[in-house]
């Protein structure tokens, strides 16, 4: 169920010679409204962040440098997304557990989220995730 909700955003990519520019707003291309914009730097090259999922939040993962891979898993299955277009994003759904890693040095992830911050949405720790998951079926 969680993979068939997964996919890549396509945001506009308008060419100029000066430089592309790229953009997204609330009620386009996105199935939420923006709460809150984080992004995640000065990662050291091929390492990873620390997985997790979220009960409510959805997110928008985008690279806007470099390139990054998401792995996404629904308790059985894992698949990774390679992240290196500005102008593309990934869709994540609540209640998927995810990690980023591979990060190539100086990338820069930019994650649009559904919801303000909130500590008890996340889960921290995979087996809980499972049982969570299993719980809820």
């Amino acid at each position: 169920m969680v993979f068939e909700q997964v996919h890549y955003v396509e945001l506009p990519k308008i060419c100029d010679p000066r430089g592309n520019l790229s953009f997204i707003e609330n009620g386009a291309r996105l199935p939420f409204d923006i709460e809150r914009v984080y992004w995640v730097y000065d990662v050291p090259g091929g390492r990873k962040r620390h997985g997790h999922a979220f009960r409510k939040q959805q997110e928008l993962i985008i690279p806007l440098s470099g390139s990054f891979d998401v792995v996404l898993s629904d308790g059985k299955e894992e698949r990774r997304y390679r992240m290196d277009r500005p102008n593309c994003g990934l869709y994540v759904p609540c209640m998927t557990w995810r990690e980023i890693d591979n990060f190539a040095t100086n990338s820069v992830a930019l994650i649009l989220s559904s919801t303000p911050y909130d500590s008890a949405d996340y889960i921290e720790v995979f087996e809980e995730y499972v049982k969570e998951l299993n719980n809820e079926r």
